[in-house]
């Protein structure tokens, strides 16, 4: 591993993963296993700041989320696997970094704003909120990452990560940190039940963990494209959120079939949901069976855990005793 390059990224723990993280980040971040040495961890001190007055889901959602990572096929043996909050010089460094950042960085962050108005049914005037963006540069350069796989959405955060260890380096003239690149993943944004982006805020996501009935029942009432009014009603498939499921799960000549048969009117809806729950559920199928497998095994996931936490820490750490040298503390 020692020839490779590194790569970090997280996901807080918020609840059960749906299809749009399964494409839109962890299919991508199981293929990277093959090329680069890879840090996945659990952000459990991300989540608090939107859930902060509500933590008691937090720990199970974070055994959840290992399951589900390790279901759609991340290893243990391949990548190192941790908890964010069991490796405390991301705290450490995140107070260090605090202290050189501007403000205005801060309040530049487009997201800031954007999440406030989104969230806007929690209070989310704090201090931990606004600086988010340094604990995420913390997560990201302590463990010395050259890249982090990132959505389009995601790169300004990591523009600002760059900016802080570029101004590290500067003041402290050391070279501690590299300064990490955007991997950008072409992932498809995959829409929820109504058309819009899938989201737990919105109650419309078909999750990892769903059963083939639910599969089936969330399918079938997807929204469809609106101009189909009635059978006869020629579409257009690319309006049409069932449609982008298609390219995904479907083959290529049932991807032709009901692209045309939409065009035409020469399939129903239902005819064209009913070949897309049954391709749903086989995909799904190997990863539910092997959640199941892991699911009971208490301690084999404690191991992988304590694993992933050790190495991480002894990472963390040699790149603490540098930052302090650097600074002289």
């Amino acid at each position: 591993m020692a020839d490779k390059k590194r790569v970090l990224s997280g996901m807080r723990p918020t609840g059960r993963l749906h299809l749009g993280n399964l494409h839109g980040a962890l299919e991508n971040w199981v293929n990277l296993q093959d090329q680069y040495e890879c840090f996945y961890f659990i952000a459990d001190w991300h989540a608090l700041t939107t859930d902060y007055a509500s933590p008691g889901d937090i720990r199970e959602n974070s055994r959840q989320m290992l399951l589900d990572w390790l279901s759609a096929g991340l290893d243990p043996n391949r990548s190192t696997l941790f908890i964010q909050s069991d490796v405390k010089e991301h705290a450490e460094l995140y107070l260090l970094l605090a202290m050189i950042t501007p403000l205005a960085w801060l309040e530049r962050n487009p997201t800031y704003k954007e999440q406030q108005q989104q969230l806007d049914q929690k209070d989310l005037g704090t201090y931990g909120f606004l600086g988010y963006p340094v604990l995420q540069a913390a997560d990201i350069i302590v463990y010395r990452a050259n890249g982090v796989p990132v959505g389009k959405d995601q790169l300004p955060h990591i523009e600002l990560t760059r900016e802080i260890a570029r101004r590290f380096n500067f003041l402290y003239k050391s070279e501690i940190f590299p300064v990490p690149d955007g991997l950008l993943t072409q992932s498809p944004v995959l829409p929820g039940l109504d058309g819009r982006k899938m989201s737990k805020s919105y109650g419309n996501c078909i999750f990892i963990t769903d059963s083939e009935k639910d599969i089936a029942e969330k399918i079938l009432r997807m929204m469809t494209d609106p101009q189909r009014i009635r059978r006869n009603d020629p579409g257009d498939p690319e309006v049409c959120p069932v449609f982008a499921y298609h390219k995904l799960y479907s083959s290529p000549s049932e991807i032709e079939e009901v692209a045309h048969g939409c065009r035409t009117a020469g399939i129903g809806c239902v005819d064209c949901k009913k070949i897309l729950i049954k391709n749903v559920a086989a995909r799904l199928a190997p990863v539910r069976q092997k959640r199941a497998q892991l699911e009971n095994d208490v301690e084999g996931l404690r191991d992988i855990i304590a694993r992933g936490n050790a190495r991480a820490a002894r990472e963390a750490a040699a790149t603490m005793e540098l930052v302090r040298a650097a600074i002289g503390i």
